[in-house]
């Protein structure tokens, strides 16, 4: 089994913002698989189904991005599996809008979400994928930067990237995390 657990904040006036990309990504597997938003404990909202045949469950942690390790500690202890099960998509700021960036283990780059996550399991050594939502323009906190919503001509790259999102957890689920990052570790082609 795997656990796939998509970050962000849970209030409604998060949905659509560049932090809350991962609910966004979980919502699209849950879309695309036909996962029902139906297990509402381990400080989270989770469904189970299968993604090509790997038992999954989609979580999105209700504890706020800097105390998401809590709910991903929950559910590993719960579902008693060990870190490298435990898939974790989120945002980043290092990477051009819809860039993805597939990695096994790694610090948490400045990311408040995934520091908690990694002093709660007490490990970097779980796989996460890297969404990108752009440098923070001049003279912006990053904090409004990240919770400010995509700009319309952004829109159509981030679909995008959570339908190639949707496809890298497939591969993962199939033939691995290699197999995913030799396809999706690469540059968008801004055409």
């Amino acid at each position: 089994m795997k656990i796939i657990v998509g970050l962000g904040n849970p209030e409604r006036r998060y949905e659509g913002t560049r932090h809350n990309i991962g609910f966004s990504a979980v919502t699209r597997l849950a879309d695309d698989y036909g996962i029902n938003w139906d297990i509402h404990k381990h400080k989270a909202v989770c469904g189970t189904g299968y993604i090509e045949g790997e038992k999954v469950l989609l979580a999105k942690p209700q504890t706020y991005m800097n105390l998401s390790g809590e709910s991903v500690r929950e559910l590993v202890d719960y579902y008693k599996v060990e870190p490298e099960d435990v898939l974790v998509i989120y945002d980043d700021i290092s990477l051009d809008v819809g860039q993805l960036r597939i990695r096994e283990k790694g610090s948490a780059g400045g990311h408040n979400g995934i520091k908690n996550i990694i002093l709660h399991l007490g490990t970097d050594t779980f796989p996460r994928i890297k969404i990108g939502v752009g440098a923070k323009p001049a003279g912006w906190e990053l904090a409004d930067y990240v919770l400010a919503r995509f700009p319309d001509k952004e829109e159509p790259v981030i679909r995008e990237a959570l339908e190639r999102v949707s496809k890298a957890v497939e591969v993962i689920c199939v033939d691995g995390i290699q197999s995913a990052m030799n396809q999706y570790n690469r540059k968008v082609d801004k055409g």
